[in-house]
């Protein structure tokens, strides 16, 4: 089974994955993860993505592909995957299909979270980090007891400036540009499906796992 999560940022859908692997068994791949992890490791990848990162611009696809193609070489992944927020481009849902179809493989379900602007930028723009322990916070849904400071230590809690709501909707813009076409891509697969993500997430968590089922 290998699941493919698509969506804007704040949407919610790395939230859902998460669950989703871990009640189905199966390996979370968040390219932000893995690119990471390359670059900590000191991977030849990892360093040429670093390197474009370093340089202010986007990691190529080709990059990306590769260090997706580098992950699904793990032991863990056998079972089946759950792809957090790739691919975000029709060039690397044509090179994911290829990856799979090399291991007898292929993806099984789409799921495209969707919600309004409105609320993703709630969710983004309530946000709230300690600037001394990083612990994360949110006013609506994870408030600090202590007010503007966090509970765990007393340092203040500070948003981070791609948070505030004008910046959270340039990179919603951002984020339709660049993903422009993949969702298209996939529906000609007969495996797509688009989820109200305007919902609460344990309605979202378990609508999503009565899809799944069905569809295995």
């Amino acid at each position: 089974m290998n699941l493919v999560f698509l969506g804007p940022p704040g949407v919610g859908k790395g939230t859902q994955a998460v669950q989703v692997a871990r009640a189905l068994g199966l390996a979370h791949v968040a390219t932000g993860d893995i690119l990471r992890a390359a670059i900590r490791a000191g991977t030849k990848t990892g360093l040429e993505a670093k390197t474009h990162m370093d340089a202010g611009k986007l990691v190529p696809d080709d990059v990306v592909n590769r260090l997706v193609r580098e992950r699904l070489a793990e032991k863990d992944t056998e079972n089946g995957v759950v792809f957090d927020g790739y691919p975000r481009t029709r060039a690397q849902a044509r090179a994911l299909d290829l990856a799979l179809a090399a291991a007898e493989r292929k993806v099984t379900g789409v799921f495209d979270f969707q919600a309004s602007d409105e609320i993703v930028v709630n969710r983004i723009s309530g946000r709230r980090t300690c600037g001394k322990c990083q612990s994360a916070y949110h006013v609506s849904f994870a408030p600090s007891k202590k007010g503007e400071q966090c509970e765990k230590c007393g340092g203040a809690l500070v948003q981070r400036s791609d948070d505030l709501p004008e910046t959270v909707l340039q990179r919603l813009e951002v984020y339709r540009k660049d993903t422009a076409g993949v969702s298209d891509y996939y529906r000609k697969s007969g495996n797509y499906a688009a989820i109200d993500a305007n919902r609460p997430i344990d309605v979202i968590a378990a609508d999503l796992l009565t899809r799944i089922k069905k569809q295995s």
